[in-house]
């Protein structure tokens, strides 16, 4: 699957929970893989506003369960906004690059 095509995509919670639409990504350049899914397009902005996008509007792509009609998530892979749990500490060594 090309990462193009999951563009625009929604996505869910493994508990139904809907969470947004894919809008950006990151790749790992070292490694050629997709690193996260955005539901927000990322901007060159602030430390602060890229903090955010990472931390509440991100997904692990490593948490991702499947890809078909839509985006399936396991619940541990999303952000502190959208389980109202701690923030992924990985989320904030990125901002920190």
């Amino acid at each position: 699957m090309k990462i193009s095509e999951i563009y625009n995509m929604d996505i869910y919670s493994d508990a139904g929970q809907y969470l947004g639409e894919v809008r950006d990504t990151i790749v790992d350049l070292e490694s050629g893989e997709v690193s996260r899914i955005l539901m927000e397009e990322w901007k060159n902005g602030d430390k602060i506003e890229i903090k955010k996008i990472l931390q509440q509007k991100s997904v692990l792509f490593r948490n991702i369960k499947n890809i078909g009609d839509v985006v399936l998530v396991s619940a541990t892979g999303m952000g502190k906004k959208q389980t109202e749990s701690a923030a992924n500490p990985e989320v904030s060594d990125l901002a920190g690059r």
